[in-house]
């Protein structure tokens, strides 16, 4: 969705910081940020390979999870490669649509991820407690509804916010103390009210998280709740393991967001506003795929018999 970066800005290109303050590091921090970028694209886009090639993952479950996997290397893939140049480059230049663009494509990313967690509470809540319908109610044409809602959502709200951003005006300085365009700094080098654009992120977040909690916590309310009516421990095991994996993403995920915009004062210090977004932007898409191939022997059999068979075939 292209937005009209026409404003009355007379900044052209903003100039990104990154760790410049820590130029002893930068050899150390490209190294571990390639490593780990390069471990994103891997496991990400081995999640969604292994769910075409295993017909055991053709499930609303899996479903649901490579398109998280999807958004894990999109949203990954807006940051990472420019926090990598910055880091080896002099040059530490983005054009002003360029920082809005990216601006518009992470947030969009991120939304559409939170509400798709929320979705995979929804797809966990009628497994566990309605485990006859699940096939009936979780038909494939609600999936894709659920999914395309998702995406739909995300694009329009940060099509929102970054509206807002667009209507204020950049007159310098245009240093922007980060590595990417997040929005408190993008907001910090304005030289005019952000009221606007303020109010438009408060209700959008605020709108957001409540309701994509809401939806994570009833979901799990009567998840526990049936979990706990099971007679045998079979069923109770088998009920906290397919959730299990998908509380530990939400917990992440919603943890640095809360982390981010929502400790007091936090944002006092940039320091601590660019380490939360390194483990927003770069760790959490890492974790995800390390999270749920590591507890499910499905994937792990899947990777396991692609690795055979590539040895085999050496081997010959």
């Amino acid at each position: 969705m292209m937005l009209d970066m026409g404003n009355q800005s007379s900044v052209t290109t903003f100039i990104l910081l990154g760790f410049s303050e820590y130029p002893h590091l930068h050899a150390l921090l490209f190294l571990l940020f390639f490593i780990i970028y390069s471990v994103t694209l891997i496991g990400n886009l081995g999640i969604i390979v292994v769910r075409r090639i295993n017909t055991k993952l053709h499930t609303p479950m899996y479903f649901f999870l490579s398109h998280l996997s999807f958004l894990d290397v999109c949203y990954s893939s807006v940051f990472t490669p420019k926090l990598l140049e910055i880091l080896i480059v002099e040059d530490r230049t983005i054009s002003f649509k360029g920082c809005m663009t990216q601006f518009f494509f992470i947030c969009a990313f991120v939304i559409t991820e939170m509400f798709m967690l929320a979705v995979m509470a929804y797809d966990r809540f009628v497994a566990v407690c309605n485990p006859l319908l699940y096939t009936v109610v979780m038909s494939p044409k609600l999936c894709a509804l659920l999914v395309a809602g998702t995406y739909t959502w995300g694009v329009f709200c940060s099509s929102m916010i970054t509206y807002s951003l667009l209507q204020l005006s950049y007159c310098g300085p245009n240093i922007i103390n980060h590595f990417g365009c997040e929005y408190s700094a993008i907001l910090s080098l304005s030289c005019s009210d952000p009221t606007f654009s303020q109010v438009v992120c408060l209700i959008i977040s605020i709108f957001n998280e409540t309701c994509s909690l809401l939806i994570i916590l009833a979901s799990y309310v009567f998840i526990v709740v049936t979990i706990i009516k099971m007679p045998s421990k079979g069923g109770l095991q088998k009920a906290f393991s397919t959730c299990s994996s998908h509380l530990t993403a939400i917990s992440i995920f919603h943890g640095i967001i809360l982390l981010l915009y929502c400790v007091p004062n936090s944002k006092n210090s940039w320091l601590v506003v660019k380490v939360a977004t390194v483990l927003f932007t770069v760790m959490i898409p890492m974790l995800n795929p390390l999270i749920y191939s590591l507890r499910n022997k499905d994937v792990k059999g899947t990777v396991s018999r692609l690795f055979s068979l590539k040895l085999h075939s050496h081997a010959k």
